[in-house]
């Protein structure tokens, strides 16, 4: 699996410690975003930038970091095929796989602390869509993905 990680100046220190562990377990990755904190990218060129990558599967998710995660995910679902979610707890990353099947994994740096988004990660990265759900949750949701992608096939034609 390979990760593409981007954060603006506000989630950079964050954005450090999530590589730090993305080393740690072997998986992946490249930082396209802010390399350090004197040079800071905007959140809507580090979003710009890595949608279109997850998009075209050069990457299969996406981990961005702003100051709050909101700006990166209005600006990630900007994309058709990227389904952006800010969370700010572990059940938050955990869920949006299980139910929402997101690709992208946005996190606010002055929100976060860098242990619980590390937890985060690590459950983002962990889960798949339809995991642990019951039988008649998983037939609602498959059918759901399948409306909204309909509905996403209508807006960007």
């Amino acid at each position: 699996m390979a990760i593409a990680i981007g954060s603006d100046k506000s989630g950079f220190l964050l954005k450090e410690a999530i590589k730090n562990y993305l080393k740690e377990i072997k998986v992946d990755f490249e930082d396209l975003g802010t390399q350090n904190m004197e040079n800071g990218v905007p959140y809507f060129k580090v979003a710009s930038t890595i949608s279109p990558m997850i998009v075209s599967g050069e990457y299969e998710k996406g981990i961005l970091i702003c100051g709050t995660g909101a700006g990166m995910s209005v600006v990630a679902n900007k994309y058709k095929g990227i389904t952006a979610v800010a969370c700010e707890s572990v059940y938050s990353a955990k869920m949006c796989r299980a139910i929402n099947n997101a690709n992208v994994l946005c996190m606010g740096g002055w929100i976060v602390a860098e242990n619980m988004g590390i937890q985060m990660v690590k459950a983002f990265l962990e889960t798949s869509f339809l995991q642990d759900l019951e039988d008649w949750r998983k037939s609602f949701l498959t059918n759901a993905e399948k409306e909204v992608k309909k509905i996403e096939d209508s807006i960007y034609l």
